[in-house]
């Protein structure tokens, strides 16, 4: 397990670091191979809130959680417990999806932020993204935990937006 845990504006103690490391180390067991797994954890202070960030980029897909607390180590416990929810929640539907298919699609998502004070705009964000179908796009939205995601859609051959609605079902934006 490749583990980087950083912090921002803040420092991350090394009692604070074995705390994280030992907690990650109970969602290792979903994965086949601990070894290759890379974990990204940012850990950061907001008011009185200490929040923490988990990042895990795999090859098929990425599962992304965040958790805000008073105390770091138990919104370190909160969001391994939010992890380990989506993995038995989407283990089907991935095991699925990708038993389907013959070749793996490999999610890279290459997040760099660049932030600016130009027209106010305060963060930016380029991503590179594979081709996929609406429903990829759905589980891959799923995972992040996110209220939209954007994507190649394979079938339209066009940029497009998967979002969540308020009654719970999926709206998908095209743009050609």
């Amino acid at each position: 397990m490749k583990l980087n845990i950083r912090g921002d504006k803040m420092e991350v103690t090394s009692a604070m670091r074995d705390h994280i490391e030992a907690k990650l180390t109970k969602i290792l067991k979903y994965f086949g191979s601990a070894d290759e797994v890379e974990i990204n954890v940012l850990v950061r202070v907001r008011n009185e809130n200490q929040i923490i960030e988990v990042t895990v980029p795999t090859a098929k897909f990425t599962l992304r959680a965040e958790e805000s607390h008073k105390d770091l180590y138990a919104a370190t416990d909160l969001v391994v417990d939010k992890l380990e929810r989506q993995i038995r929640k989407n283990k089907t539907r991935i095991n699925n999806r990708f038993q389907r298919e013959q070749q793996v699609p490999d999610f890279n998502f290459d997040f760099e932020e660049k932030e600016e004070n130009k027209n106010n705009v305060v963060k930016r964000k380029e991503i590179e993204s594979k081709p996929m179908d609406e429903e990829e796009a759905i589980l891959q939205m799923e995972l992040l935990n996110h209220d939209f995601f954007i994507f190649n859609n394979i079938d339209e051959e066009a940029v497009c937006v998967v979002y969540k609605r308020k009654d719970g079902n999926y709206g998908l934006i095209s743009m050609k």
